[in-house]
């Protein structure tokens, strides 16, 4: 009787393991999925401000074309 109350315990104890094993798992997942957003959040917001400057690059540069052809 004691062995299998030990045996119970000890198998109450390890599915207990396995519970928050696989919670930690799924939050630290989450919190992956919720970095890669943000990154690639990031990511477009600079590609915008690239675009933006190269556009206002470009429309300095066709100013001064511009002015040189005066």
């Amino acid at each position: 009787m004691k062995n299998s109350l030990l045996a119970l315990t000890a198998c109450a104890a390890l599915a207990g393991c396995g519970v928050e094993t696989a919670s930690t798992a799924a939050t630290v997942a989450a919190m992956k999925k919720q970095e890669v957003e943000q990154g690639q959040k990031t990511m477009a917001q600079m590609k915008d401000r690239i675009n933006a400057s190269m556009q206002q690059l470009q429309e300095r540069a066709d100013s001064a074309a511009a002015e040189d052809a005066k």
